[in-house]
Parts: structure tokens; C-alpha cells; sequence
């Protein structure tokens, strides 16, 4: 008898080796956005305005850029090894597996359908219906408690907390770490995240999780 439904995936540096998938096409775009973190930082721009900045230059890098631009660029971004198995021993065992992502939609959407994840959420990248960006980006994760689309994962599967996994590798993995009845701190970046995890995994393949979500005996169908 399987232990847990569900398995929430942080995706920037747990899923992917990267810091971030807005950092990732600013360096494909040959931008820097230094000025406008800083202005989040300090409190002078909202998450919105944060977006929309990021958008534009990559807008003045390439003014006729299309989502069809970002998914070619996120074609190329390394991911952590094991994920194919991952999700697909999961499958195996009746086992939910969802993305949950402060990065961008695109990337979250692409890694969905490569491996068989059965939902995503992460930050949109908005676009005309000929797939030119408007511009704008809509926030769909607060990473300050991205706990809420655990739970909202729970109700749309009909699970509970105690049979919910949340992986993740920095603090703001904590809130889901918070909604989940087990939590894996993946290659943390930061103590906070290791101290708040049930469990700490250090490894270069996703896959070495399994064997603290599925039954001892194997990774076998159940």
C-alpha cells in the first residue's frame, strides 16, 4: 500500500541546474536586469512591474520575439538527471507528480509534457493569439507562500497533507515544505531549507528521492 498521492516539484535548481529560468534568457537574450532587482529589492517596483521590466528587455533585445523564441532557448537549459524515471516510477505506483514554480510558465509547461508530470503552475509569460509577447507577465505563484498551490494540488486530486511530498532546494520551498506531510530539501542552496526539510538529499540525479517516498521493498507498481 502506498504512503503518499502527491509529489510537489519546485523546478528552478531542483528540477533544472538553474538559478533561475528568468536568468536563463536574460543570458540567452544578452541582457542584465541588475537595475530592476535591485529596485524589487529595495522595495520600488512590485512583482508585476519586476516582470514586465524583465519582458521588455528582452522586447529591445529582440523586438519581434515570440513564446515560440523562449521555448527554443529553454530547449537548451540544463536539467538535473533522473527526471524521466522519476516522474514515471511515480505514475508507476499511483503516485501524482506537479510542478510548482516562481519561474516562467514556458519552461514549467515544456518539462510537463517531455516527462509526464500531471499539472504545473509557474509565472505566465502573456502573448497575443499569434504568439508575440504583450509585454506583461501575470504572477501566478507567490513565492513567499507557494504552500497555497499545495493545497490547492491536494483538493484537485482528493489527497490530504499527510499523504503530500514537496521537493524543493531554497527557503522559498519552505511553505510547501510546510503543507506536505514528508519534505525533501534537494541539493539545498541554504541551511534553512536543509533544517526545514524532513529529509536533505545531495545528489546529481532526482531519481535517488524515490526511495523515500515508495515502500522498501522497490520501486515497483503497487
Amino acid at each position: 500500500m502506498r504512503r503518499y498521492d502527491l509529489v510537489c516539484f519546485d523546478m528552478d535548481g531542483t528540477l533544472t541546474k538553474l538559478r533561475s529560468s528568468w536568468c536563463w534568457l536574460h543570458n540567452c537574450f544578452g541582457v542584465d536586469n541588475e537595475d530592476a532587482y535591485q529596485a524589487f529589492v529595495n522595495g520600488e517596483i512590485d512583482e508585476p512591474e519586476f516582470m514586465r521590466r524583465d519582458i521588455a528587455l528582452w522586447k529591445g533585445a529582440c523586438p519581434d520575439i515570440r513564446i515560440g523564441d523562449l521555448v527554443r532557448h529553454f530547449q537548451s537549459m540544463p536539467l538535473i538527471d533522473g527526471i524521466q524515471e522519476t516522474v514515471a516510477c511515480l505514475r508507476e505506483n499511483g503516485i501524482r507528480s506537479v510542478i510548482i514554480s516562481g519561474g516562467i510558465d514556458t519552461a514549467a509547461k515544456m518539462l510537463k509534457e517531455e516527462f509526464g508530470f500531471d499539472d504545473f503552475v509557474a509565472d505566465e509569460i502573456c502573448s497575443h493569439a499569434d504568439g508575440s509577447l504583450t509585454g506583461e507577465g501575470k504572477m501566478n505563484v507567490d513565492l513567499s507562500d507557494k504552500g497555497i498551490w499545495v493545497r490547492e494540488f491536494m483538493n484537485r486530486y482528493g489527497t490530504t497533507m499527510n499523504r503530500t511530498v514537496s521537493v524543493g532546494n531554497s527557503f522559498t520551498d519552505i511553505s510547501m515544505f510546510n503543507n506536505s506531510g514528508m519534505s525533501i530539501a534537494f541539493n539545498p542552496v541554504d541551511v534553512y531549507t536543509e533544517e526545514a526539510a524532513t529529509h536533505v538529499v545531495k545528489s546529481s540525479n532526482i531519481s535517488e528521492i524515490l526511495d523515500l517516498i515508495l515502500p522498501c521493498e522497490g520501486h515497483s507498481s503497487s
